[in-house]
């Protein structure tokens, strides 16, 4: 990523109106809505209708699904004002295109990343998300992968994610230059699904303040 391009920023897993207000007054860059069954974070689709209409125009809108059938992100769809799509699951490029929507795909790493196989397997993706490889989970789970593995000068949008912080982001950033960054976790207290308004401020300074200092 080029030093002067502002690193994106993506608060996930927002379930009330009030914690998007938060994501917005601290300039993030977009808001993930999480449709997941097995989340903990997941979101009721009447309240992500009212949190997307609220921040329409202002953050980028992003639905998160984890294998879900087309019926189910239909049924979403139907409902919910969204700008992209995430995949967390097992989906295939095909599948996750199949939606008029831009799409992003999320990828659990435990290894080194071929970052031409992520554009082989996902030539339609406008993002791929590296998140921490958990067994039996399939994101949101706090953990970091080795940054290590992340693909080294690679064209492709690539957004890191797992067990950031407002204490560790700048030294993700340094050390990967992605294109953006997603926290959940990272940004709540003691409750999954509640944001915590300091830490999110906290957050996006941290992000902004390292964009500052790549630039000079």
């Amino acid at each position: 990523m080029p030093p002067s391009e502002p690193t994106r920023i993506k608060i996930c897993g927002v379930t009330r109106l009030e914690d998007a207000a938060a994501v917005v007054g601290a300039g993030a860059d977009a808001v993930g809505l999480n449709f997941a069954a097995v989340s903990a974070r997941r979101v009721d689709i009447a309240d992500a209708a009212v949190i997307a209409r609220e921040v329409a125009g202002v953050l980028t809108r992003v639905g998160v699904f984890v294998d879900p059938t087309p019926e189910d992100v239909h049924r979403v769809l139907d409902v919910v004002e969204l700008d992209v799509l995430q995949f967390h699951g097992d989906e295939t490029d095909g599948f996750c295109a199949g939606f008029g929507r831009p799409y992003m795909k999320a990828h659990r790493i435990r290894a080194a990343i071929d970052a031409s196989a992520l554009q082989r397997d996902f030539p339609n993706a406008c993002c791929h998300l590296l998140d921490a490889h958990v067994a039996g989970q399939q994101g949101g789970t706090g953990q970091r992968f080795d940054w290590d593995f992340w693909p080294r000068g690679s064209d492709l949008h690539l957004i890191l994610a797992g067990g950031l912080t407002p204490d560790n982001v700048a030294e993700g950033i340094r050390r990967t230059r992605p294109f953006g960054v997603d926290v959940a976790g990272g940004v709540e207290a003691a409750t999954k699904g509640i944001k915590d308004r300091e830490r999110i401020e906290r957050f996006v300074a941290a992000v902004r303040a390292t964009d500052r200092e790549a630039a000079r």
